[in-house]
């Protein structure tokens, strides 16, 4: 595998792309224009998670959702509110 040099300015151009990445996706939250609801491939995607702990987690309460002509709908907000209620803070071992 060949070797590639990394410069200053290669990771200043980085950078840059990142951020503005990242102000576009912070400016789509804030006009709203992300999505209110993700369907179950998606939310198991960005959750990286299967469809048997998806299933879980609708069955046993800890992810609401509705269903519409056999497709199930997640709410952002309730994804995000569970991720909050299921933030670690402190591990000791």
């Amino acid at each position: 595998m060949p070797t590639s040099i990394i410069t200053t300015d290669d990771l200043r151009d980085f950078k840059m792309e990142l951020l503005d990445d990242i102000k576009k996706i912070l400016a789509k939250q804030a006009t709203g224009s992300l999505k209110k609801y993700l369907k179950s491939s998606e939310v198991m995607e960005m959750l990286q998670i299967s469809p048997g702990t998806l299933q879980n987690l609708r069955i046993n309460g800890t992810l609401p959702f509705s269903k519409m002509g056999g497709i199930i709908y997640y709410d952002i907000e309730d994804i995000q509110k569970v991720m909050r209620k299921n933030r670690v803070h402190h591990i000791t071992e």
